[in-house]
């Protein structure tokens, strides 16, 4: 799912890396709302508050809504970033850094919300703030690996794409393309398990609270370690092929 650049990725590793992302987005965001009233894998209403605040002038709240514009924001950036300054290197590196980075972010946020959350309302916008961090680092990851075909948490973007390309795959002009078809089956693969990750969340955060957050990283160590048991499989297979090769030469030479 990571290994490969957007120009070299196959419809398989674009709907694993969909429908896993997704659901991750959508746990972390039903866990946000549940916790905290406020949606944690977008900003888009968090831009609206922030309009209002500034029209009503309540300067505490609206600082509030600034950094948490801006913690997506530097998710989104840092991810990028990463990229960038490693995929000449190594595409699998260079994609499972942020991943890393999201990991222990969940991982803090569920640590502290099972053992030291004490309901304030300062650990409260710190929370939130991380979560947005995390999901701004995901969505902008995902979307850079996919070329812009999968955005996890960007559901609005989302309805928009399937709408136009349900009207191009059903349009009488329209030669049906698998292009066409394999984007659909991508948009309603985020869909499908964005709405079960927040089903699943939801579900069992009436039950155990801040230690759903606990399932999230395994969601993603399993995105790790897809790739990395393929990598060290290849990495064994032409260890174990050379070798094969260093033993007929030498049989040769006798």
């Amino acid at each position: 799912m990571l290994k490969r650049s957007k120009t070299d990725r196959t419809l398989k590793e674009n709907l694993m890396l969909a429908s896993s992302t997704a659901m991750v987005s959508g746990m972390t965001n039903v866990t946000g709302l549940l916790a905290f009233l406020v949606f944690t894998s977008n900003v888009t209403g968090h831009v609206a508050n922030l309009s209002k605040h500034i029209v009503e002038q309540n300067f505490d709240d609206m600082l509030i809504f600034l950094i948490w514009l801006l913690m997506f924001f530097a998710g989104a950036f840092l991810a990028n970033f990463i990229v960038k300054s490693y995929e000449d290197k190594s595409y699998y590196r260079a994609h499972s850094i942020p991943v890393i980075i999201e990991i222990v972010v969940l991982l803090f946020v569920a640590i502290y919300g099972n053992h030291f959350y004490q309901e304030t309302q300062g650990e409260r916008e710190v929370v939130i703030a991380a979560l947005l961090f995390s999901m701004g680092l995901q969505n902008s990851l995902v979307s850079t690996i996919s070329g812009g075909l999968i955005k996890s948490s960007h559901l609005t973007g989302l309805f928009t794409d399937l709408g136009g390309e349900a009207a191009e795959w059903l349009h009488p002009r329209t030669a049906r393309t698998d292009i066409i078809r394999n984007k659909i089956y991508i948009r309603l693969t985020v869909l499908g398990f964005y709405i079960l990750g927040g089903i699943i969340g939801g579900y069992f955060f009436n039950l155990y609270e801040f230690a759903i957050l606990y399932a999230i990283p395994v969601v993603l160590l399993t995105i790790l370690y897809y790739d990395l048991s393929e990598l060290a499989l290849h990495k064994l297979s032409r260890l174990f092929g050379k070798t094969k090769i260093d033993q007929l030469s030498t049989q040769k030479l006798k």
